[in-house]
């Protein structure tokens, strides 16, 4: 199995470190990051730049890719330039922080998983719980691993992202899997207005958390019982439901 790493930490964030090395058993990987943190990136790409790529080499003399721009670019490039062979399957993270609810809208790590189920590779994004420690990465490494090796292969879809967010084992016991749906987090968006030392204004964006989706199937509630939570994702936003009220209005247009 040939696995691509990335993430939107970097390529020396711990988690990704982490996964390089308990992935490495099951087969070839290969590692292509952002040079630094880009969380809530989204989907964005850079078009009016170049963007470069520099070999980083580990203890162990294996090497990454450190690429200068976002987690998205960082797939394209690995798939477009960087990698002599195509991957079997992507993994994106492990975060530092959950990516969970409306949240996912903004991540970087979701972010790069979703571009590769576009270029139809399976996709698995991996967070874990804020402010994780060596325990919470490596359990979570663990985690991931043994979801590779007893999943086979011809399960994984190259149309779906499987959105994997994991509490921290530090904090206490996990109460098990748990596959879930999209909840929902609305924030208050709550700017924040200072004065550089010119004396020029500028504005701090923090979200001010107003509301979650308490539904016993989400994510989210997931994470309030400990569970780890897995939710299928994918990249068509259209909605299905609606779409069949539209068509009549298109009796509203002259031929």
């Amino acid at each position: 199995m040939h696995i691509l790493l990335t993430n939107d930490d970097g390529l020396l964030a711990d988690g990704i470190q982490y996964l390089r090395q308990y992935l490495a058993e099951l087969g070839q990987t290969s590692m292509v990051a952002p040079e630094r943190e880009r969380s809530g990136m989204g989907h964005g790409i850079t078009m009016h730049k170049p963007l470069r790529a520099n070999k980083v080499f580990f203890e162990d003399k294996s090497y990454g890719w450190s690429v200068s721009g976002t987690p998205a670019d960082c797939v394209k490039l690995a798939l477009d330039k960087l990698l002599p062979t195509r991957p079997d399957i992507v993994i994106s993270g492990i975060n530092n922080g959950l990516n969970m609810g409306t949240d996912i809208l903004y991540s970087g790590t979701v972010s790069a998983a979703l571009e590769a189920i576009i270029e139809k590779i399976p996709a698995i994004a991996v967070s874990v719980e804020e402010e994780a420690t060596k325990e919470d990465f490596i359990y979570a490494a663990q985690f991931i691993k043994n979801f590779l090796t007893h999943i086979p292969r011809k399960e994984f879809t190259n149309q779906v992202v499987l959105n994997i967010n994991i509490p921290r084992i530090s904090l206490g016991p996990i109460s098990g899997v748990e596959i879930t749906i999209q909840g929902l987090k609305r924030y208050g968006n709550t700017i924040v207005t200072r004065l550089d030392p010119r004396g020029k204004e500028y504005y701090w964006l923090s979200g001010e958390l107003l509301e979650i989706d308490s539904k016993k199937n989400t994510d989210l509630a997931a994470l309030a019982r400990r569970a780890i939570s897995i939710t299928p994702l994918h990249f068509d936003l259209t909605n299905h439901d609606f779409l069949k009220k539209l068509f009549p209005l298109t009796n509203l247009f002259p031929n």
